[in-house]
């Protein structure tokens, strides 16, 4: 199992936050995760990036989550 990169739209930003989770993030628990931190649209949606830092976003500003893995063809930011 590869990667998994993270794209979560923030309402009223033109920008994205892009983030890789590391190698033993279970797709399925990840999206079960985002499924009920936005049920509800008041919690916070908490992910925790490859290196260990943490990123919190307001379930009411997010306007979609991407699920992606780095098997995708596609790279985000700078790459080796």
């Amino acid at each position: 199992m590869g990667l998994v990169d993270v794209r979560i739209g923030v309402t009223y930003s033109a920008r994205e936050i892009d983030l890789q989770l590391a190698d033993d993030t279970d797709r399925e628990a990840l999206r079960e995760q985002v499924d009920e931190s936005l049920g509800g649209g008041t919690g916070v949606l908490w992910l925790t990036d490859k290196r260990g830092r943490q990123v919190g976003v307001p379930a009411d500003k997010v306007a979609y989550v991407e699920l992606g893995s780095d098997s995708d063809g596609r790279s985000i930011g700078f790459s080796s």
